[in-house]
Order: structure tokens, then C-alpha cells, then sequence
């Protein structure tokens, strides 16, 4: 079962930046806008060697890991090539101006 959080207005988000949903006994949500209010949200942890997505270099749907350069979409999160590997995707949503997220409840 899933269910829509109310998370913060999208202005709260810097644009090509992010903010961290902080989860009980499990990985962080890094929230992410785009340039042109896009919202992904992903969880905070780059596949590679773990390393604080929320820190990385946001560019256009990808962000680049503050360890190691890694490339991770937004959109799938899957580590761009040559690259493998993938971090867990949320669905968002934007509802007069306010920032959603669906996550699971189990």
C-alpha cells in the first residue's frame, strides 16, 4: 500500500538543488528540482559506493555524485554508462505549488 505525502512548497526546493527527507531505519529521500520545476525525488545513496546523492551537481534529469563522478538520471534512476547500477525512484507530483511524494507504508 502507498499513500501521497505533503512535503513542503515547491519554493522551499532551490532550483538545481535539493532537500532531504530524513525516513526512521531506512535510506533518506533526496528531493530534487529541475530548472524548470521538475521534481524527482531518489533515495539519498548513490549506488556506487554510497555516497550523498542530495550533495551531488544537479544538470538538466541527472545529478553527479560528490564521491566519485558517478552520473545518476533523475528520471529512472539508473547510473548513467559506462557506469552500472541504479538508486530507487519515487513518484512526485506538483499541486498548486506544493511537492508530493508517494511512498510505500509497509
Amino acid at each position: 500500500m502507498s499513500a501521497w505525502l505533503k512535503l513542503c512548497p515547491i519554493d522551499e526546493i532551490p532550483v538545481l538543488g535539493s532537500r532531504v527527507m530524513s525516513r526512521m531505519n531506512r535510506p533518506n529521500i533526496a528531493i530534487f528540482r529541475s530548472s524548470d520545476n521538475t521534481v524527482f525525488a531518489v533515495e539519498d545513496v548513490c549506488p556506487h559506493k554510497g555516497g550523498p546523492l542530495s550533495q551531488g551537481i544537479m544538470h538538466g534529469n541527472k545529478v553527479t555524485c560528490p564521491l566519485h563522478g558517478w552520473n545518476i538520471s533523475l528520471d529512472t534512476g539508473t547510473a548513467c554508462s559506462p557506469d552500472e547500477g541504479c538508486a530507487k525512484t519515487f513518484p512526485t507530483r506538483l499541486s498548486d505549488g506544493v511537492v508530493w511524494l508517494q511512498v510505500s507504508q509497509d
